[in-house]
């Protein structure tokens, strides 16, 4: 759940970007960029697939690139149904669904969970720990250690 709220933070800081980053979209404000990275997160779930299974032989003539058609389609979409976003016409959301796609997938694979916790790949790289006792102490016949 952790994972799933920072993705949605992570996606609504890209598209707030994006208008900085391009021409032709405009977002008006951070709430507007919240709520379109929630609207493109429900759309993603609920209408991609079905699009994917609706285009599947035309996604396969075209070796999987039309997918990338489904994604701005899908991006336009959530774009036209949250007011505050303005997108000049679909090459934008095109664009726009790539570099959002983009994002998202360096996060996801950027963060692992294992045993329940939540890990970044980026670990620095250094020498490994000794194992061990991290002070030698001995102790003398009388007891003390030294």
């Amino acid at each position: 759940m952790v994972r799933l709220f920072f993705k949605w933070l992570v996606m609504a800081a890209t598209i707030l970007a994006l208008p900085h980053l391009m021409t032709g979209f405009e977002v008006q404000s951070l709430g507007t960029a919240l709520a379109l990275a929630l609207v493109l997160g429900v759309l993603n779930t609920v209408l991609k697939p079905l699009l994917v299974v609706l285009t599947l032989p035309f996604t396969i003539l075209t070796f999987g690139l039309f997918l990338w058609v489904i994604n701005g389609i899908v991006f336009w979409v959530s774009a036209q149904t949250v007011s505050g976003v303005f997108v000049e016409n679909f090459r934008t959301a095109f664009l726009a669904s790539l570099a959002v796609s983009f994002v998202s997938w360096v996060f996801s694979w950027s963060v692992k969970k294992e045993g329940g916790k939540i890990y970044w790949r980026f670990e620095k790289q250094g020498t490994p720990a000794k194992k061990g006792p991290a002070i030698d102490l001995e102790q003398d016949s009388s007891g003390r250690w030294t």
